[in-house]
């Protein structure tokens, strides 16, 4: 949250712009004082604001903030650079998002950790009518990770909805190639 920043002097005090009458009161000095201290946090914010809206630079109070904007998938668990990540490639993720290719990419953005995605669909083109279409007959997607792991909900959020899928978290150590 944005607030007071002690020591920081105000670009536009009222002291100056005070008729002569009032300047030389004490009483009107300290309480126009009140209002500069009170207003150099919006000066601030105004002339930084292109900082505020870079998720490189952002205040780490104001990403989700920021991130929200955007959608972006945000864990507060997450470090803070992951996040600022997060949220500078959200939009690249939901043109991604649904395809076995977007839901790599946002699992390695969350874990550090590169997937392997198992679809089992497909695609052909064939000029013999009733041919057999490649892939299962049930739709699903088996996400494996190496390490840790990813959390379901993230799985969840990133594959299309009418497909069933599943985490598998390969132990590191063991065969496999994920």
């Amino acid at each position: 949250m944005r607030g007071l920043v002690p020591g920081v002097p105000t670009p536009h005090s009222l002291l100056g712009v005070l008729p002569g009458i009032y300047s030389d009161d004490d009483l009107t000095r300290r309480l126009v004082g009140a209002f500069d201290d009170g207003l150099v946090p919006v000066f601030v914010a105004l002339d930084n604001v292109g900082a505020y809206l870079d998720p490189a630079l952002t205040p780490p109070d104001f990403l989700r903030w920021l991130g929200g904007w955007v959608a972006a998938v945000d864990d507060p668990e997450l470090p803070v650079e992951r996040r600022r990540v997060l949220v500078a490639r959200a939009v690249e993720l939901h043109a991604r998002r649904g395809t076995a290719a977007g839901l790599a990419a946002l699992v390695e953005l969350v874990t550090g950790v590169v997937p392997e995605i198992v679809e089992s669909g497909g695609t052909s083109w064939s000029a013999e009518p009733r041919s057999e279409p490649p892939g299962d007959g049930m739709p699903g997607i088996v996400v494996r990770v190496r390490g840790d792991g990813v959390e379901q909900r993230v799985v969840t959020a990133a594959s299309p909805a009418h497909v069933p899928h599943r985490v598998e978290v390969v132990p590191v150590g063991q065969g496999g190639q994920p």
